[in-house]
């Protein structure tokens, strides 16, 4: 609407600074005078109450600026700070009851923050019950506290016997897991590369020309016994010593009193051998498993024995030397012949009674007419 409106001199007390004209407005150029009446403002907890004019507030004292804060200042920010301190006035009071406020600028308030220990962001106290304790703990120790101290880091004797008890089980545990890998695997790792050699350096020596005295020492090799159902391979020596023969993975001959026995080419008698069943080669780990009709062979300078397997006694005590006979008891044998006997430990890693078994020669074949049908594959 274009309609002319009176003027209000009510309001400014003078003259309307603007006047309408023809439907347009201009400026007449007084200045309104600043009102003298209170103005009505709204408090932060509700009822209205009167507010200062505004020529009391340009005449009202300004609150001091903080002087911690040393950047620049803009002219006129004594006048924000006034005005802005009756609004943060008026919203403590309306801050929870709970809530703690702190008057004053941004500096203050940061002081005062860091004074309650709760860094620039403000917070709550942060100290914890173990705080007195980590305080009274960084304090130097009298001599008597650290004497009490002292003794109670010093284990007791209850202690020191458990742990030097655990530590007595730790080294007899490793010193037993120790001894059982030596004596089932590196033994036989060290005694069949010494059968190996005594049974290569046995054939050189036949290969050679060189001959051997038909009596033997204690521990000397003269022949190679083949059981081709558990593939073995092993020189024969003399004796049965288990420092001298057996440890080192050969077979021994009982060819010492009193349990001599014959000689694979005597016309008559009982040729016993012996060897371990379990560590130091295990020669004989598997005779067990030989049947009636299979075979045996001694290799000899000169000659092939071929033995067959006749009979089996699965347990007998070591005392039964009467396996040994020319003509053994409990063999089946009945008269003079030319046997064989194989004698081991058993059962398995122990030596507590003997396991025998019976063979009777069946073929001798010189070495001129090659191998026997045995050793062929």
């Amino acid at each position: 609407m274009t309609a002319l409106r009176p003027e209000r001199e009510d309001l400014y007390g003078g003259e309307r600074p603007y006047k309408s004209s023809g439907g347009a407005r201009s400026y007449t150029g007084r200045r309104p005078d600043p009102p003298t009446a209170p103005m009505p403002r709204v408090a932060a907890d509700g009822p209205t109450v009167p507010s200062r004019t505004a020529a009391e507030d340009f005449t009202a004292p300004l609150p001091a600026v903080d002087d911690e804060t040393m950047a620049l200042r803009v002219p006129g920010a004594e006048e924000f700070h006034r005005r802005s301190g009756a609004g943060r006035a008026a919203g403590a009071s309306s801050a929870p009851s709970g809530t703690q406020v702190t008057p004053g600028g941004r500096a203050a308030r940061r002081k005062a923050a860091k004074r309650r220990g709760g860094g620039r962001h403000g917070g709550g106290p942060r100290e914890t019950a173990a705080a007195p304790a980590q305080r009274a703990s960084e304090r130097p120790l009298t001599r008597v506290e650290a004497r009490r101290q002292a003794r109670l880091r010093k284990p007791s004797p209850a202690t020191v016997a458990s742990r030097a008890i655990g530590e007595v089980f730790i080294t007899t545990g490793v010193l037993m897991l120790l001894f059982v890998t030596y004596q089932l695997w590196w033994t036989n790792v060290r005694a069949h590369a010494q059968a190996g050699s005594e049974t290569h350096q046995l054939q050189d020596d036949w290969a050679s020309g060189k001959r051997s005295p038909g009596v033997f020492e204690p521990g000397q090799g003269f022949a190679i016994l083949h059981i081709p159902k558990l593939d073995v391979v092993a020189p024969i020596a003399e004796g049965v010593s288990n420092k001298k023969v057996l440890d080192k993975g050969m077979v021994g001959h009982y060819g010492e009193a009193p349990l001599k026995t014959a000689m694979p080419q005597d016309r008559t008698g009982n040729f016993g051998l012996a060897a371990h069943r379990n560590t130091h080669g295990e020669p004989f780990r598997y005779i067990n498993r030989l049947k009636a009709g299979d075979e045996v062979v001694v290799e000899t300078q000169d000659t092939y024995f071929v033995y067959k397997v006749t009979s089996m006694l699965p347990v007998t005590p070591p005392s039964n030397t009467g396996v040994l006979n020319p003509v053994p008891p409990g063999s089946g044998f009945t008269e003079p012949g030319r046997y064989i006997t194989l004698t081991t430990c058993t059962p398995e890693f122990t030596s507590k009674y003997r396991l025998i078994v019976w063979g009777k020669m069946v073929q001798e074949r010189p070495r001129s007419q090659g191998k026997p049908d045995a050793l062929i594959e």
